[in-house]
């Protein structure tokens, strides 16, 4: 994948990893479509964007809404006739134990992380094959690929984007669509601050592992250097990422480390 004068369509861009992956693409002077709740945040995006050479327009939506998806949607594929690359980073996490959590909680997690992701993808999908391809970035998680506690929604939202985007690889692999799935370890982003508690409000507190992860500067360089060779999987962060080895590998001592790890 190459990303000079490419128009990339990118969520989650106002803040965290997006956010980083978004000035980490405009060095490769290309166009983005800059994509979160927050517009004011936005822009602030898409000045720096600018000034690293590239243009950028901002389309403000909320994942968690169908109206807000079409809507955004329909005024992109107006404005731009060719969508090259897609890369969801937009979501929520949460920190609440499964047992206190109740159903609309989980219902609002998987709104946003699995079926607005999944919806903005079907919507896009046709315009990136009837261009003869494209890339599709999606962010899982280190507890997508296995069950950890204080996650049982997140986690779940992680591994069903698994399942929907390698199942749509396969299917498009004759259309030219790439799929790369982002699985991050622990990022230095206030995605734990924002986490749902079981009340289904922002927790407003940073977890310790998070706050001495790897920064999402080196963190973006990684995913767009891993993105250009169009790697299937991109793991980042730290020594958490042996726990995916261990579940693989070692699945009886996996078990046993999941019940003693601390989860925040």
């Amino acid at each position: 994948m190459k990303f000079t004068g490419k128009t990339l369509w990118i969520t989650g861009a106002s803040s965290g990893i997006g956010r980083a992956v978004a000035i980490e693409l405009s060095l490769k002077k290309c166009h983005l479509i800059l994509s979160a709740r927050q517009k004011e945040a936005l822009e602030e995006v898409a000045a720096i964007c600018t000034n690293n050479g590239s243009t950028a327009s901002v389309m403000p939506f909320d994942l968690g809404h169908t109206d807000s998806i079409t809507k955004a949607v329909n005024e992109v594929l107006e404005i731009e006739k060719t969508i090259d690359g897609l890369y969801h980073f937009g979501g929520i996490s949460q920190r609440s134990y499964a047992n206190d959590t109740p159903i609309n909680v989980d219902r609002k997690i998987f709104d946003t992380n699995f079926f607005g992701t999944v919806e903005l993808t079907k919507k896009v999908l046709p315009n990136l094959i009837a261009n003869r391809g494209g890339q599709i970035g999606v962010t899982s998680s280190i507890v997508g690929k296995f069950g950890f506690p204080y996650r049982s929604s997140y986690a779940a939202t992680k591994h069903a984007l698994h399942g929907f985007f390698e199942s749509l690889r396969a299917e498009n692999a004759s259309n030219n669509i790439k799929v790369s799935m982002i699985i991050p370890g622990r990022i230095k982003t206030n995605i734990s601050m924002n986490a749902l508690d079981k009340d289904g409000n922002a927790r407003n507190k940073m977890d310790e592992g998070q706050d001495k992860g790897l920064s999402v500067e080196k963190t973006a360089r990684i995913i767009v250097k891993k993105l250009e060779k169009e790697k299937k999987e991109i793991l980042v962060g730290g020594n958490e990422l042996m726990m995916v080895h261990i579940r693989r590998f070692f699945p009886r001592l996996y078990y046993y480390l999941s019940t003693k790890v601390q989860p925040l």
